[in-house]
């Protein structure tokens, strides 16, 4: 019988850069009032949030992963020519098939690189980030481009009073690399497709097509089960996550929960029971709930801002439709 040679992966992982790029159009929370009977004080006092972004038509999918990408590229120090995997998470690509992940590899001039779509919603990042790490130690690639990027403004419901005011869009990215020392943790994730309905899309495409509804397909959530969920089960990932590390409260500098709601992230503080010294990333008061894109962004905003500084220890956590979650600590870049 004969013997696979084993791969020849680095020993280790780690972000080398971080892109990200918000579309021009600032959205007030008096725009979402327009079409929804609630208040400014409510959607602040509910979220967080003040403003957020939607994307124009020239801001697609592509055109915000590849302005993203090369900011991520730029700031890794390396040449798109180097990318051998493109893995971007989205939920607002609308092509079926081919995978988005491919053109932006094309167009970035990398030199055929493996690219592929992810559908995690807000844990997609985690899952690309785990991914990346993977393929880097297996040996499949050098560096790996991760990218979350939504446009959910495709698939909000003004009418909907539980979610108008929520989602925004945008694009982050990151570049893995390798690394000397783990930089990247043990990855806690999961899902639990018991509670699936809790955040869904409202009707399938087909029943949209057939004219079987006259609504276009919309995100809907059942907003205080996925409350309760976030808080209680995601701290328990969290915390988890840090224990697979092999670190303490006490050791992190920074916690980038995914920005779903100002009311979880504070929660989550308080049981996971953080020092005064770890900065929070609270992104979403103006930029509201990005899904995928969410922690890259927040990540991006506190590196530029200087609230968190390279080699800053930093707990990541993404949780949302499937429900599926993702959580793991890095070292920033």
């Amino acid at each position: 019988m004969a013997k696979i040679k084993p791969s020849k992966g680095a020993a280790y992982a780690r972000i080398l850069g971080v892109g990200g790029y918000r579309p021009t159009r600032v959205v007030p929370n008096e725009v979402i009032l327009e079409t929804i009977e609630s208040s400014d004080e409510w959607i602040r006092s509910r979220s967080g949030i003040e403003t957020r972004h939607w994307a124009s038509d020239e801001e697609t999918v592509a055109a915000m992963s590849l302005e993203a990408s090369g900011k991520a590229i730029a700031d890794a120090g390396i040449s798109a020519e180097q990318i051998g995997g493109v893995i971007v998470s989205t939920v607002s690509h609308f092509k079926q098939t081919p995978a988005v992940a491919t053109e932006i590899a094309d167009k970035l001039g990398t030199a055929k690189a493996a690219a592929f779509d992810i559908s995690a919603g807000c844990a997609g990042f985690g899952y690309g980030l785990t991914l990346a790490k993977g393929m880097i130690v297996e040996g499949s690639a050098e560096y790996v481009l991760v990218i979350g990027v939504e446009r959910l403004s495709d698939l909000t419901d003004l009418e909907d009073r539980a979610t108008a005011f929520l989602f925004g869009d945008g694009a982050g990215a990151v570049v893995v690399g390798p690394s000397q020392e783990p930089a990247i943790g043990p990855t806690v994730w999961g899902s639990e497709g018991d509670k699936s309905e809790t955040i869904k899309q409202t009707v399938p495409w087909t029943d949209y097509r057939n004219g079987t509804v006259e609504k276009f397909p919309a995100i809907t959530q059942e907003g205080q089960a996925v409350f309760r969920w976030a808080v209680f089960e995601m701290a328990k990932v969290a915390q988890q996550a840090l224990d697979a590390a092999g670190i303490t409260v006490d050791d992190l500098d920074v916690f980038i929960p995914h920005q779903a709601n100002v009311r979880i992230i504070d929660s989550m503080v308080k049981t996971l029971k953080l020092p005064e010294h770890v900065t929070v990333a609270r992104d979403i008061r103006t930029t509201g709930n990005t899904s995928a894109a969410s922690i890259p962004l927040a990540m991006e905003r506190l590196l530029a801002t200087g609230e968190a500084k390279s080699g800053d220890t930093a707990l990541v956590i993404g949780f949302g439709a499937g429900l599926v979650y993702a959580a793991t600590v890095v070292t920033l870049p």
